[in-house]
């Protein structure tokens, strides 16, 4: 019986399938290998507890055996009616949580990020039939709805749209680019290993022509590849699953950083940690406390994380950049003495407001955070604390703003600053959620601010169309408006003030940060000597 069709057109067609699998009946058909042949690679990839999609699963026997051993749960698609049905009849004893769906992959009816993982053993190529228009943008279509169930980068806009990859693909100076996520459970010792393992499959997409020993260069889009020690991991119900970690930076110091898993490659928050309590160290103690506790006591907590956090060092480019911005306040040399008021929207880790509390000892602040859960995390993990001059406020910053703007004899402070990020990764913008930047609550932040003050803005966005909408909305509230691009990243920092007059050329700019940065390295005060504070202004330019 031949059941190959008569040309590789028909293996695009649904029509083709019902035929195939009513004359192959309920014999197992394995497309490019069997579950023995690839199962060392799949157990690499996919975890037990993982929610997993197979598109165009057929009648293989694959994700039965993924069953059998404890992956199960399993959602199977398919175009073809018969097979559904066939293995629905096969499987609804012995496999119970395992479910069978006859749907159209370039349709699918799951809603977003629904799954861990998305397996496709033939499924492509079946759709791959050649490269006419008609058949890539079913590719396309296709691979779009992958990367909506899928959880992770996928779905970011620099993943999940055509400009954000074009944008990628600019940025990293080739016609052609693969891109590959790492999930955190596996473990590499850095680019060299990663490229050992993926080299071959590399090569396989090579365009034709391509020579076999040509070298392709891997480029990472984060810097942490190694290993990580997860000091903590927790779900908040606003902002999901996330972890507390520590890992080692180039100059062999450590890190602790938060991560929401929902957007695990972006760091939340970072600090520095003190040398005596290095990786290390940590680990001897660690080592030493379990060989003198009885089998049966309970694991002790990590060290007190608030007495091993590097308050005088911002890891963030972005915020030292803000910091940088208070040099607009004028008087600079005054600063130290002079009593400051400051709104910061977005909480994090704390850094950044503990920053400007340390060494500003005039200042009072108000910090805004939406999630109590974050407060929590930055007292315990990152050193935070609040005092008479730090208050920290659980409330959405809409909403406090909001009524701040509607009461008599309001606040006015010298100085807003808005490091928040959005929940939706599919937008070009990730920070600050659009609302954020809406005209009408844009006049609501400039009747809190002083005649004098300034509004700092930590802009990440990478459409470009949209980022020209935000400042253009942005200068008819703030008609002075300095950006800084922060080299290397995406994020722009925005200063924002009432009165064009005082705008300032970028000598007088930088005169003014170095008075404040000469006053604020003062004898004993703890200064980080690689933070120079008019280098954050020099490439400064006025909107």
């Amino acid at each position: 019986m031949n059941l190959l069709p008569k040309s590789c057109k028909e293996f695009g067609s649904a029509d083709y399938w019902e035929k195939f699998f009513q004359q192959r009946g309920r014999r197992a058909f394995e497309w490019y290998g069997s579950y023995l042949e690839l199962c060392g690679l799949l157990h690499k990839y996919i975890k037990p507890r993982e929610k997993v999609l197979v598109i165009g699963c057929g009648n293989s026997e694959l994700s039965e055996q993924l069953y059998d051993v404890g992956i199960q749960d399993i959602v199977n698609i398919d175009i073809s009616e018969v097979v559904i049905k066939q293995m629905k009849e096969r499987n609804a004893s012995r496999r119970p949580q395992m479910s069978f769906l006859k749907m159209d992959m370039t349709q699918m009816e799951f809603p977003d990020a629904s799954f861990q993982v998305v397996l496709d053993k033939g499924t492509l190529d079946a759709v791959l039939t050649d490269e006419e228009e008609k058949t890539l943008h079913q590719v396309d279509r296709m691979l779009a709805e992958v990367g909506r169930v899928l959880q992770g980068r996928e779905t970011e806009w620099l993943f999940g749209m055509e400009e954000g990859r074009k944008q990628l693909a600019a940025s990293a100076g080739f016609r052609r680019l693969i891109t590959v996520a790492l999930h955190r459970g596996q473990r590499y010792e850095g680019m060299d290993s990663i490229q050992a393992e993926l080299s071959a499959r590399v090569m396989e997409l090579a365009p034709a022509g391509m020579p076999a020993q040509q070298q392709v260069p891997f480029l990472s889009v984060g810097g942490d590849i190694g290993v990580r020690t997860v000091q903590h991991q927790d779900c908040s119900p606003l902002s999901g699953s996330y972890v507390v970690e520590d890992v080692q930076g180039d100059d062999k110091h450590y890190f602790r950083r938060l991560i929401f898993l929902s957007n695990r490659n972006v760091v939340q928050s970072e600090a520095r940690l003190l040398k005596d309590v290095s990786h290390r160290a940590q680990k001897k103690r660690k080592k030493d406390r379990k060989k003198q506790r009885p089998a049966d006591a309970p694991e002790d907590l990590p060290t007190a994380p608030g007495q091993s956090i590097d308050k005088s060092y911002l890891c963030c480019e972005h915020h030292k950049a803000m910091v940088a911005g208070l040099a607009l306040l004028r008087n600079p040399e005054l600063l130290l003495e002079t009593p400051l008021a400051l709104l910061v929207v977005g909480l994090g880790g704390g850094s950044l407001p503990l920053f400007v509390h340390d060494h500003f000892p005039k200042s009072c602040i108000d910090a805004v955070e939406i999630d109590p859960s974050m407060l929590e995390v930055a007292s315990r993990w990152f050193g935070f604390s609040q005092s008479d001059r730090m208050k920290v406020h659980i409330a959405d910053g809409l909403d406090y703003i909001t009524s701040l703007a509607g009461r008599e004899g309001q606040p006015h402070y010298n100085v807003v600053m808005f490091d928040v990020d959005s929940k939706d990764p599919t937008l070009g913008m990730s920070c600050p959620p659009p609302a954020f930047v809406d005209q009408s609550f844009l006049q609501k932040v400039k009747s809190i601010l002083t005649p004098e003050g300034v509004f700092i803005l930590n802009l990440v966005c990478r459409d470009l169309g949209l980022k020209d909408s935000v400042l253009t909305g942005l200068k008819a509230v703030f008609p002075l408006l300095y950006v800084r691009r922060i080299e290397g990243e995406v994020n722009e920092i925005l200063f924002c003030q009432l009165h064009p007059e005082q705008k300032l050329a970028t000598p007088e700019l930088l005169e003014m940060a170095q008075a404040l940065e000469q006053t604020l390295r003062k004898p004993g005060k703890g200064w980080d000597d690689t933070y120079i504070l008019s280098d954050m202004l020099k490439t400064v330019k006025i909107v």
